[in-house]
């Protein structure tokens, strides 16, 4: 059952947390205490350049395909936040 408990105490931003602990996604929606001058990309968190994918993220599906899937979609949202 790994990812049935989410380990996300290391993790700052306590206030982006579902109620069983699990990481919120932004899911690309502009909020007024979004930081950035860009709209958060799919799958990241309230911290920029922070993204949750797989077993972490509140209602995922838990499953491994779904992870694997979600962590190579992420790859081109990392590049371009190191780019920024």
């Amino acid at each position: 059952m790994t990812g049935a408990e989410p380990k996300t105490e290391w993790l700052p931003g306590s206030d982006a947390l579902d109620a069983k602990g699990f990481r919120q996604d932004r899911g690309a929606e502009v909020q007024d205490d979004w930081p950035l001058h860009r709209p958060p990309y799919p799958l990241e968190t309230s911290l920029p350049g922070v993204f949750a994918v797989g077993d972490i993220r509140s209602e995922s599906v838990k499953r491994v395909a779904s992870a694997v899937g979600e962590g190579s979609m992420v790859v081109q949202f990392v590049d371009k936040v190191l780019a920024e």
